[in-house]
């Protein structure tokens, strides 16, 4: 498994100023980027299709845990090691989607646990 989640990570990065700029951006909207396939295939030294993906990072941590997936270990640990892209999962929550052409959605969900927290915490006293 950790040799599949190198394969991934150089192709990651050359997406990561990219994927920065949009995450600042998704407080607008949703921001799609295209990829391209190639680069995938070239990392993996594979011709796969149906790469595909939902994580959603909430309170700067991904939802779930996606052991065995190198393709989605890669992506997260990318933007982890990222200290600007740390510092934006930090103030809101975010969903990444990739589908199976190549296009990686970027939406920001923002803060609504934390904002339904202190509506909770009045209600019990």
């Amino acid at each position: 498994m950790a040799e599949k989640l190198i394969f991934y990570i150089p192709v990651w990065n050359k997406y990561l100023s990219a994927i920065r700029i949009l995450l600042k951006k998704s407080v607008a909207g949703e921001q799609v980027i295209s990829m391209n396939r190639s680069d995938f295939d070239k990392a993996a030294g594979i011709k796969k299709s149906g790469y595909r993906f939902v994580i959603n990072f909430v309170n700067n941590k991904p939802d779930a845990l996606y052991s065995g997936n190198g393709f989605v270990q890669s992506f997260i640990s990318v933007l982890q090691s990222d200290e600007t892209i740390r510092e934006l999962l930090s103030n809101s929550n975010y969903s990444f989607v990739f589908n199976n052409k190549y296009q990686l959605q970027i939406k920001n969900n923002g803060l609504f646990e934390q904002a339904a927290q202190p509506a909770l915490e009045e209600e019990i006293l």
